[in-house]
C-alpha cells in the first residue's frame, strides 16, 4: 500500500505543480485566450494562489520520499484534492460559472472529476497505510515489552548451581533422558570388636605369723581341755 501511495503523492505534486504555475502566469492574457480559460481577476489573487499550489506540490513531493510523512500528506492532500474537483464541478454544471465554450467546458470538467479520483484515491491508501502503520507500532511496543519482562526475570532469577557429577560412578546404558544407574556396591559384614579379657583378682589369705607365745598358749589350751576331759589335774606351767 505505502508504494501505491507514494506514487499517488508524486502524480499530485505534478498535478499541483502544473495548476500553480498556471496561476503564476495569471497576467499573461494571450495564454488564457488560448486555453479558453477564464483569466483571473486581479492578477494578484491568482498569481497568490499559484504559490500555495507550489507550496503543496512541494510538500507532497517530499512527503512521497519521506516515510513519516507520507500517510498524513496523502490523506490531506487526498481531502483537498476531491473537495476542489467538487467544487469545480458544481460552479460549471449546476451554477454554469464561469460561462466557457464547449472545449473548456470539457476540460474543466475532466480536471474536476480527475481530481475527485486522485483525492478519494490518495485518501483511502493514506487510511489503509495508516492502520497499518498502527498496528505494527502496536506489535513493536508488545514486542518490546515482553524483551524487558524476559530480561527483568532473568535478572531476577536465582542463580541455582548444578550438582558435581563425580566420575568414579560409573553410568549405566539406558534410554535418552534416564537417569545413571549406579550398580549396588558389595556389603563387607562387620567384625565383631574385640571383648577385653575378665581379670579376677585373686585373693591372698592372710596368714598369721605364729609367735612362740601364741603357740605356748594354744598348747596349755588343748592340755586344759584333754585335762578336763581326763578329770586329771592340770600340770603347773613352767617357766
Amino acid at each position: 500500500m505505502k508504494p501505491l501511495l507514494r506514487i499517488v503523492l508524486i502524480v499530485d505534486a505534478l498535478t499541483l505543480l502544473g495548476f500553480g504555475v498556471l496561476f503564476l502566469l495569471t497576467p499573461w492574457n494571450s495564454l488564457y485566450n488560448a486555453l479558453q480559460l477564464v483569466q483571473p481577476q486581479p492578477a494578484l489573487i491568482g498569481q497568490a494562489f499559484g504559490v500555495v499550489l507550489l507550496g503543496f506540490a512541494w510538500i507532497a513531493a517530499r512527503a512521497a520520499f519521506d516515510g513519516g510523512l507520507t500517510a498524513m500528506v496523502g490523506r490531506t492532500v487526498g481531502h483537498v484534492n476531491w473537495i476542489a474537483g467538487v467544487l469545480m464541478l458544481v460552479w460549471l454544471i449546476g451554477l454554469h460559472t464561469p460561462r466557457l465554450t464547449g472545449f473548456g467546458q470539457l476540460v474543466a470538467g475532466a480536471v474536476g472529476a480527475w481530481l475527485i479520483i486522485v483525492g478519494l484515491g490518495g485518501t483511502r491508501l493514506a487510511g489503509a497505510v495508516k492502520r497499518r502503520e498502527k498496528v505494527q507500532a502496536a506489535e513493536a511496543a508488545a514486542q518490546e515489552r515482553e524483551a524487558r519482562a524476559v530480561a527483568r526475570s532473568k535478572r531476577e532469577e536465582p542463580v541455582v548451581y548444578a550438582k558435581p557429577v563425580f566420575a568414579d560412578r560409573p553410568v549405566g546404558t539406558g534410554a535418552a533422558g534416564a537417569e545413571p544407574v549406579v550398580p549396588p556396591r558389595a556389603v563387607t559384614p562387620a567384625s565383631p570388636a574385640p571383648v577385653p579379657p575378665v581379670v579376677t583378682p585373686t585373693v591372698t589369705p592372710a596368714v598369721t605369723p605364729v609367735t612362740p607365745r601364741t603357740a605356748t598358749e594354744a598348747e596349755e589350751a588343748r592340755l586344759a581341755a584333754r585335762d578336763e576331759a581326763a578329770g586329771s589335774p592340770r600340770p603347773p606351767v613352767r617357766g
